[in-house]
């Protein structure tokens, strides 16, 4: 074969195995996410089922930088009505809102309960005055952590004035609403499915339904894998045939 020829298969050959090596480790790098995410998965449905903590014990947890997600939890207070925020949501197709109130605590600081879904004809307190709870409430429910940030670039900056939340801003949350930051628990409670007079809000409104698309992805990148082989097998073969 003449050197111009050897060359070019040189630098066909070295294209095939680079883009070999990348197509492999994007297949591996999905397995190991798989099992990552499996472990996730096996893991909120054990905190789901486990004993509810005290307040204490989940702050405790956040503190040492603990994940506490999805952990039950009990905590006390009274509820301030006056300064519920309104996150956009759905629920079982229908459009809403997510009501978070603010639960005040024994000791004078605020934790931003989830109390669930109304529907976006009942989004102003007035229309649901029987679900305002008023005097010392226990709410049973899971833990959330905050997020630190707006999730996508396509989620809508949220609207103070109109009190509507596109996503959930703790800090936003709390200044809209006159709560200092020294006085606030820094994560959320969704409150669990203890009913609320005339039904409204319908608590228990987590969503579980994390994505587990991993497998798909590792075949695809390991199918791509084996047809590059085959694409080079056939190559070689050819050339040797010629």
């Amino acid at each position: 074969m003449p050197r111009k020829g050897w060359g070019k298969a040189i630098l066909t050959g070295t294209a095939l195995v680079i883009a070999l090596a990348i197509l492999l480790s994007l297949g591996t790098w999905q397995v190991q996410r798989l099992y990552w995410k499996e472990q996730l998965l096996a893991d909120m449905a054990a905190r789901r089922i486990a004993a509810p903590a005290a307040l204490a014990d989940i702050e405790a947890m956040a503190t040492r930088g603990e994940d506490i997600e999805y952990r039950p939890v009990t905590v006390s207070g009274t509820f301030a009505n006056n300064r519920e925020r309104h996150f956009f949501a759905t629920w079982h197709g229908r459009t809403g809102y997510h009501v978070y109130t603010p639960l005040q605590l024994a000791d004078g600081r605020f934790l931003f309960v989830n109390r669930g879904f109304v529907p976006f004809e009942a989004k102003e307190p007035e229309m649901r005055k029987q679900g305002q709870l008023t005097g010392g409430q226990t709410v049973v429910g899971l833990a959330r952590a905050r997020l630190a940030e707006k999730p996508s670039s396509i989620v809508p900056d949220n609207d103070l004035q109109k009190n509507i939340f596109y996503w959930k801003d703790l800090d936003a949350m709390a200044s809209s609403t006159g709560i200092p930051a020294d006085r606030l628990v820094p994560f959320f409670v969704d409150a669990g499915d203890a009913p609320n007079p005339k039904g409204l809000p319908i608590g228990a409104v987590t969503q579980f339904d994390l994505p587990n698309n991993h497998l798909q992805y590792a075949v695809t990148w390991y199918g791509l894998a084996a047809a590059l082989v085959g694409v080079g097998l056939f190559a070689v073969l050819r050339r040797k045939a010629a």
